[in-house]
């Protein structure tokens, strides 16, 4: 079955990956924007849609510009609800039209996941995957502009 969408914890992550943003808290705005820059670059190197969550209570609405995408879609919960609560909701819906990986730490929400039909990864596992997947796409884009300059006798 072909994935559908990853669906990211987005706090989970950053906590993960403090490299993304170095000096930045986790739940700062700088952080994001450098989570959802990688994200991009992830979906463009895999093609895989992606939908990162945040935990929004609180959050000035005018705070964050929507950089959302049909590729990589950002949501923030609103008050009363969590980024968890999105997620389940989001990987149900999303089960019909294929797989559904959900990356996060939160180990009851990953089982809650699987119990829907979903696939889960933790965070540290996913970061391997996107920092190996940018890594070959680069060497792919590096091979083909080497051809094309040989194919075309462009120096370099």
């Amino acid at each position: 079955m072909p994935l559908a969408r990853i669906l990211v914890d987005g706090y989970s992550l950053l906590h993960a990956w403090p490299e993304l943003a170095p000096g930045a808290a986790p739940h700062s705005e700088r952080a994001r924007d450098a989570l959802v820059r990688m994200l991009r670059k992830y979906h463009d190197a895999s093609s895989h849609p992606i939908t990162v969550f945040f935990d929004g209570a609180g959050r000035a609405s005018h705070s964050v510009p929507d950089q959302s995408d049909r590729n990589v879609e950002i949501l923030f919960s609103g008050a009363g609800r969590t980024a968890d609560d999105l997620i389940e909701r989001a990987a149900h819906r999303f089960l019909e039209f294929g797989a559904v990986l959900v990356v996060t730490d939160d180990s009851a929400e990953r089982d809650t996941v699987i119990g829907l039909g979903g696939s889960t990864t933790d965070c540290h596992q996913f970061i391997q995957m996107a920092v190996n997947t940018l890594a070959e796409f680069a060497d792919e884009l590096k091979n083909r502009n080497r051809a094309e300059r040989r194919d075309f006798g462009r120096p370099r």
